[in-house]
């Protein structure tokens, strides 16, 4: 099942010292917060198979040598996005291809792709809303690894693959990982 998530025509603006503050409160309490589409989601904050996930995965991220395409392959860990619409997510993994600037609110920049590591329990949360979301908003490939199954979907618009880790994976934008 997929969620639909309606965009928003309209750009609403944000109070990020209020929103800021909120966030934090929610870390130093352990939790994660994001809103989609004004849904506020909150997960508890990641265990070590979760991290050692992502790490690992960084780890492996590389640029491939692919005609026309010219990508920094930056990526980073567990940072805001602010999408178009006002949404709030924190991708596991967020690659871009040209790095984003450096500010003290949440980044901008659509990411041109999108890991994120299944915590047990959280399984909706990166399926059936993170996906649909994504690549809603541009994301060009979500990959969605499962590390208590092995089993790693990666997503573009009208496909969906469905692999075992470990595995390669090459992004539209240039860049290739192990997941």
């Amino acid at each position: 099942m997929r969620l639909k998530l309606k965009q928003k025509s309209r750009r609403r603006k944000i109070d990020f010292k209020i929103m800021d503050s909120q966030l934090l409160r929610a870390e130093e309490l352990g939790v994660r917060l994001e809103i989609v589409a004004g849904l506020p989601i909150w997960e508890a904050s990641p265990v070590i198979r979760h991290q050692r996930a992502i790490d690992r995965i960084r780890e492996s991220i590389k640029k491939i040598e692919i005609a026309g395409k010219n990508c920094e392959c930056f990526h980073i860990a567990d940072i805001y996005v602010e999408f178009p619409d006002c949404s709030l997510k924190r991708p596991d993994i967020s690659l871009f291809c040209k790095t984003p600037a450096e500010t003290d609110e949440a980044v901008k920049e659509i990411p041109d792709a999108v890991i994120e590591v299944i915590s047990k329990g959280y399984e909706k949360k990166d399926l059936e809303i993170g996906v649909p979301f994504y690549l809603a908003q541009g994301v060009k490939d979500v990959v969605v690894f499962n590390p208590y199954t092995n089993e790693v979907l990666h997503f573009r618009e009208g496909e969906t693959r469905n692999l075992a880790s470990p595995v390669e994976i090459e992004f539209e934008c240039g860049c290739g990982c192990t997941v």
